[in-house]
């Protein structure tokens, strides 16, 4: 590799979503309830989740802190379930 070559980063073969600080998503029902643990520990998440929007506070390679527009916790969920907000 010659040393003006970069390696691409990894983050963008996890997520190919543009998700920075500020951003408004909602979460995709299906890869949220797709995985057995999530399903698990919350049966029957709350619908705001998946409507939407949310606005990301943290960005990280895996997960993402998202405030609702509602008085509830802000929350980290893996990024591979977030959907830009339309």
């Amino acid at each position: 590799m010659a040393p003006t070559d970069s390696p691409p980063p990894a983050d963008k073969a996890r997520s190919p979503l543009k998700l920075k600080k500020g951003s408004l998503v909602n979460v995709d029902r299906h890869a949220y309830l797709a995985d057995s643990s999530r399903a698990a520990s919350d049966p029957e998440p709350p619908d705001y989740m998946f409507l939407g929007p949310g606005e990301l506070l943290q960005v990280k390679p895996d997960v993402a802190l998202i405030r609702w527009r509602l008085p509830v916790p802000d929350v980290w969920l893996p990024v591979d379930v977030l959907r830009i907000y339309p």
